[in-house]
């Protein structure tokens, strides 16, 4: 069950340690990653082959399904189950569509124009976790903003099944998206191929989505090695629940245990009102995780979980921005009151009604977010992920006329007098 803390008699240095996680002290996941990555930049294709039968436990005679292995695997899901993915691809499509605004163009002084205009990264990676669970929600939330945002090449990396090949209901959202072709492999070995490129592999400019440990270390690595850019830093899941004394039990468990059976590396903490509650959560706890089919997963992440006590909800609010947790839920009556005191957080699930599975799958948010305490400083997956933002000006004669001098002043007294002319020698 969660292991207790009381806020109050926390130091400083006491917090920092309880809200650091999936660190790597030892360097030991950093070793193993960098040999993965040096292995598929030197031999492509053929490591590639050797890992999916090391890591995934498949022979390959080749590393990816065309558009006819998709459709027909994606004529394996019944009706229902094609309909709640197109459903969710929907909602997701509509939320992400407002994103992609124009600026207007800015006079910062008469005759000179500033504006910015939005252009697609042209080739992008986006990495679809294959573990314990297959997640084609990723693949929607992903590739979505993707479509948006008008990327040209979308390459897409998920690890085989053991039949060498992927789940229908991936297949589907591939058919969905209008992608024709997916690549069989997982782990850090995906991230570097898509980093470097390889004999089957299109080498993309930045590359998306969540893993484990592995994967995470790989995407912070290959960014200095083979000039390609990542999303951000999402690691193994994490939920913070805030409850006060009209929160349900039932559903803060809930709540809990729906990321603890991501992995065991996943991380569920609950910052409470009082005792009594972290109680009765932990009574729930209990019964809930004995009847659910992936319990074995659910309780080694719940033994690396704990609850913090607080005296009131914004102190609770002061422990959840220093742990920054990629999602946070409200689990009160004052969630309206408590948003202004929201600052870390990728994203915020507000009210009793509201679970975090909701934005995993369907209210059309996005659910590749930030973990491991970067949502300090960055945002979640958005069409925004997806494109470049180029700024343009224009100088007429009259701009020239008033922006001349002052630029051939701040060129002088930096002493960069080829600058200085190049504004002169068109006033002449």
């Amino acid at each position: 069950m969660l292991k207790k803390y009381d806020y109050k008699t926390l130091g400083k240095s006491e917090i920092q340690q309880l809200v650091a996680r999936n660190t790597d002290p030892n360097n030991a996941i950093q070793e193993v990653v960098q040999e993965i990555i040096q292995q598929v930049r030197q031999q492509g294709d053929v490591v590639l082959r050797e890992y999916a039968a090391k890591f995934d436990h498949v022979e390959l005679e080749r590393l990816y399904l065309d558009e006819e292995d998709i459709d027909a695997l994606a004529s394996t899901i019944d009706r229902d189950q094609q309909r709640a993915l197109e459903i969710a691809f929907q909602n997701i499509h509509k939320f992400h569509s407002t994103q992609l605004k124009r600026e207007r163009t800015v006079e910062t002084m008469p005759g000179v124009k500033c504006w910015r205009e939005v252009r697609p990264i042209e080739k992008v990676g986006l990495y679809i976790p294959g573990g314990s669970a297959v997640l084609p929600s990723t693949l929607l939330m992903l590739g979505i903003p993707a479509r948006i945002a008008g990327c040209k090449e979308i390459v897409v990396c998920s690890p085989p099944q053991s039949n060498g090949k992927i789940n229908g209901f991936v297949a589907f959202c591939l058919k969905l998206l209008k992608i024709n072709r997916i690549y069989l492999v997982g782990g850090a070995q995906a991230v570097a191929a898509m980093g470097f490129g390889t004999e089957t592999i299109p080498k993309v400019d930045k590359i998306f989505g969540p893993g484990n440990q592995f994967v995470t270390k790989a995407k912070s690595i290959i960014q200095g090695l083979a000039n390609v850019s990542i999303d951000m830093p999402a690691g193994p899941s994490e939920v913070l629940v805030v409850a006060d004394e009209s929160a349900n039990p039932a559903f803060v468990a809930a709540d809990l245990l729906a990321q603890a059976e991501h992995g065991v590396d996943s991380q569920a903490v609950l910052v409470a009102t009082s005792t009594a509650i972290v109680d009765a959560v932990n009574t729930e706890l209990a019964a809930q995780l004995a009847v659910l089919p992936r319990k074995e997963l659910a309780a080694k992440a719940i033994d690396n979980s704990y609850a913090v006590t607080v005296d009131n909800l914004q102190e609770a609010l002061q422990f959840s921005n220093d742990y920054a947790p990629e999602h946070l839920i409200l689990e009160t009556d004052q969630w309206e009151s408590l948003t202004r005191y929201i600052s870390n957080a990728g994203s915020v699930f507000l009210g009793h009604l509201t679970p975090e599975s909701a934005g995993d799958y369907a209210s059309g948010t996005n659910h590749t977010l930030p973990t491991s305490g970067y949502a300090r400083s960055y945002s979640g997956v958005s069409v925004d992920s997806f494109v470049k933002k180029v700024t343009f000006q224009h100088i007429s004669e009259t701009g020239l006329q008033h922006i001349g001098t002052v630029v051939e002043i701040l060129a002088e007294l930096e002493g960069l007098q080829a600058h200085k002319n190049a504004i002169s020698i068109r006033k002449k």
